[in-house]
């Protein structure tokens, strides 16, 4: 029997791949081939060519219009002589938040298709049409990566074409999920902060449509992540919506508008509503006193975040440094923490309404975004634990930035102990924030100074304490040998957001990107071990 097996295998050699799909481009985010609806086709005729993204749990991809973030995949084609291809067609996105922000894109597994036709009097029956294919995408979940690959698909030319029984459904269902022509009149208007999307059809009541959601074609119209209200009446729906501050209304609305019916089913449809009139009220936006008591709130949360944690050891350094001390040195370092924490949340504020004024999207812990502020942050994490572990000593003539300021002595060091708690809480989000943020980032300047206000006073609110009740602090224990102690044990949880900050640089820019944040850890390491050799030196 078993010398008929072998007999048999080598007869039939090994089992081929399938014809119609590229071999795979695989990461632990994604996997992408390169696939045919048909695994022959013929001169004269058109087929379908897609790229096929299948991504890990908790990462996404992008829409043509990637929203607050990221960017569409790209898809370069190689033809033969003859050979055209059109343009991707993009199925229906889905909103994707991301703390405060919104992105548009897919999930789980898109198929990105476009249409290949051959010409009449193309190859020969007995060669091969060979694609060559160069893309690249960009995959997110709290990071972001960019991807690419080249694939490659010699599909058999015959007489008449065959589709693929197995990827031929891909393609059927992409196309299900492209947008179809709109059915409904539609109309939208602009009118300052306030703007609105109507569409009128008979079909349209409060029985028939569950929910709605508009995805512009243009990018830097609309704020993203506000709520888009629907109201219902018989013969028409009505979707609130947000311009972002400073866009000018266009001539046409053009996007893509999703319905889900009262059974659940998800059908999208293109639209280009002209714009003109005043807008039509759907539902109340969130009010700037809302906005403002969740900013507090989760400024005050945000304490609890391990982005957060790093910090307190400073924070439980001053606390101690404060026991015992009199009523009017309490109130002044808790006054002089706040005012860092303010001042850089203010900061923060103003830098992100200028970016949206000249027109860029930026929100929330937008700075992580950035490998060399991720790799500096690492090193300022290292530099600071350097300290508390003793290698070195920051004498109060010594004026640094960052972590250096933070471990001086006196106000500035309460000053820019708040700051540097503002500068690690920016990669968290904590519950009430995405609301209050979001909000804030669709607010006229003003109201979202405020909002950012109230989310730092949130922050400083526990030691801001100590400056109301300044009695407080003669309940802690007093300065003794246990500060020492303390203070060294407190350098753990720094080298432990290094570590993070490298992992996060090393997702970001790969080993290349891990290789310089270590490099720059151990001159980090040689420069303090220097530093803290000749301050002992200059004791002796």
């Amino acid at each position: 029997m078993r010398p008929l097996l072998l007999l048999l295998a080598i007869l039939l050699g090994p089992v081929p791949a399938r014809a119609a799909e590229s071999p795979a481009v695989r990461s632990p985010r994604a996997t992408a081939t390169l696939v045919a609806d048909h695994q022959a086709v013929a001169p004269g005729e058109a087929f379908q060519l897609g790229l096929r993204l299948r991504l890990a749990p908790g990462w996404h991809t992008y829409w043509r219009n990637p929203g607050d973030a990221g960017a569409p995949p790209e898809l370069l084609l190689t033809l033969p002589e003859g050979v055209t291809a059109g343009p991707i067609q993009w199925p229906a996105p889905q909103r994707i938040p991301t703390g405060p922000l919104v992105s548009y894109g897919y999930e789980q597994e898109v198929l990105l298709p476009l249409r290949v036709a051959l010409p009449a009097g193309g190859p020969a029956p007995a060669g091969p049409l060979t694609i060559e294919a160069e893309a690249s995408w960009l995959v997110c979940a709290e990071i972001c990566i960019p991807e690419e690959g080249r694939f490659r698909l010699d599909l058999p030319v015959a007489a008449a074409g065959r589709l693929d029984a197995g990827l031929a459904p891909l393609f059927t269902r992409a196309e299900a999920a492209l947008p179809r022509p709109s059915p409904w009149e539609a109309r939208a208007a602009f009118a300052g902060s306030r703007a609105s999307l109507t569409l009128s059809g008979a079909a349209l009541s409060a029985a028939t449509l569950r929910e709605a959601a508009f995805f512009p074609a243009q990018d830097g119209l609309l704020d993203n992540a506000a709520p888009q209200p629907l109201r219902l009446r018989d013969g028409s729906a009505t979707l609130g919506l947000s311009p972002r501050e400073g866009a000018a209304a266009p001539a046409s609305l053009e996007g893509v508008v999703v319905l889900t019916d009262a059974a659940g089913v998800r059908s999208a449809y293109a639209v280009a509503a002209p714009v003109g009139g005043l807008p039509e009220a759907a539902a109340p936006g969130l009010p700037l006193w809302q906005a403002l008591a969740s900013a507090f709130l989760g400024g005050l949360l945000l304490n609890l975040m391990p982005c957060v944690f790093p910090i307190l050891a400073m924070k439980a350094m001053a606390l101690a440094r404060l026991s015992g001390a009199a009523r009017a040195v309490v109130r002044a370092h808790a006054a002089s923490y706040t005012a860092g924490v303010l001042v850089s949340f203010l900061a923060l504020a103003g830098l992100l309404i200028g970016l949206r004024q000249a027109g860029v999207t930026a929100g929330w812990g937008f700075q992580f975004t950035a490998p060399a502020f991720v790799a500096a942050l690492a090193w300022l994490m290292l530099a600071v634990g350097l300290n508390l572990s003793g290698v070195f000593a920051l004498g109060g003539r010594l004026a640094g930035a960052g972590g250096a300021l933070a471990a001086q002595g006196g106000h500035a060091g309460s000053f820019f102990t708040g700051a540097l708690a503002v500068l690690v809480a920016t990669p968290c989000t904590a519950p009430f924030m995405a609301a209050a943020v979001g909000a804030a980032l669709a607010m006229p300047a003003a109201a979202t100074l405020a909002v950012f206000a109230a989310l730092g006073l949130g922050l400083a609110a526990p030691y801001a304490l100590l400056g109301v009740f300044p009695g407080l602090a003669s309940r802690l224990p007093r300065p003794g040998p246990w500060m020492e102690a303390l203070r060294q044990g407190l350098a753990f949880p720094m080298y432990a957001a290094a570590a993070w900050l490298a992992w996060v640089l090393a997702q970001q820019a790969g080993p290349d990107g891990l290789l310089l944040v270590l490099g720059g850890a151990v001159l980090v390491g040689f420069a303090a071990w220097a530093y803290g050799l000749a301050q002992r030196r200059g004791d002796g």
